[in-house]
């Protein structure tokens, strides 16, 4: 079957003024643009038979209307969307990597951490879109600032081991008065298993010897997180 090099394609600008994302940017500001007006943008161009709007809905649609879920698609499976070549599929990785980028840059500010939700923006940024488990720690000062993130370690799809020494020993390297440990389920279910549970006790208690206070633990998942804190489940 022929198919048609990608220039040859309906672009932006042969739409009516109305229906270009890029103008609507402009006029009324990109918070009013949809997912799939940004994403529209980010493509460029769809195909002789749709706009890149269009292309940018069935993509949306293909992956659950859920950038979390985009974010981890590979230049390959981009590639399989009819009308997503390599450029393309290279330009949205590169846009969603920005984003990304732009929450792990935000750490920089030492924001206070008051509740899971604020810790959660903060491992949000490195925890995201992972298809391994990995397991990081926020080092917090007296006001509840974060002065650092650190990957503690790294697995596969179904765990990672945690040594309690080398995550203290990064505490107290890096003058850490409190943690909060964070990691990621690949599997997108944020509960916990057994295991998560003796480790969090474990780490607790360690904590309190070394005096370095062990706030909160979090699991990241697709459609958010769990805290045990909030769950009440930071017994020693």
């Amino acid at each position: 079957m022929h198919t048609y090099p990608e220039e040859n394609v309906l672009s932006i600008k042969a739409w009516a003024e109305a229906d270009r994302p890029r103008e609507k940017l402009l006029l009324k500001g990109r918070q009013n643009l949809t997912d799939a007006e940004l994403l529209a943008i980010v493509l460029g161009s769809g195909s002789r038979s749709e706009t890149a709007v269009g292309l940018a809905q069935r993509i949306l649609s293909e992956t659950g209307n859920n950038l979390n879920e985009l974010g981890k698609r590979s230049i390959g499976e981009l590639k399989k969307f009819k009308g997503v070549g390599e450029a393309k599929a290279i330009s949205v990785i590169a846009a969603l990597e920005l984003g990304r980028r732009r929450q792990v840059s935000e750490v920089g500010t030492k924001p206070q951490i008051s509740c899971s939700q604020h810790a959660y923006t903060a491992f949000a940024s490195v925890l995201s879109d992972l298809p391994h488990e990995e397991f990081w720690i926020l080092l917090l000062n007296r006001a509840n600032r974060i002065i650092g993130k650190i990957q503690v370690s790294s697995g596969g799809i179904s765990g990672t081991v945690v040594d309690a020494k080398i995550l203290f020993r990064r505490a107290i390297e890096g003058n850490a008065v409190s943690v909060i440990l964070g990691h990621n389920h690949p599997s997108g279910n944020t509960q916990p298993s057994q295991a998560d549970l003796e480790l969090t006790k474990k780490l607790v208690r360690a904590g309190e010897t070394l005096d370095i206070g062990v706030l909160d633990h979090l699991i990241l998942g697709d459609k958010g997180y769990f805290s045990f804190a909030d769950e009440s489940l930071l017994g020693g």
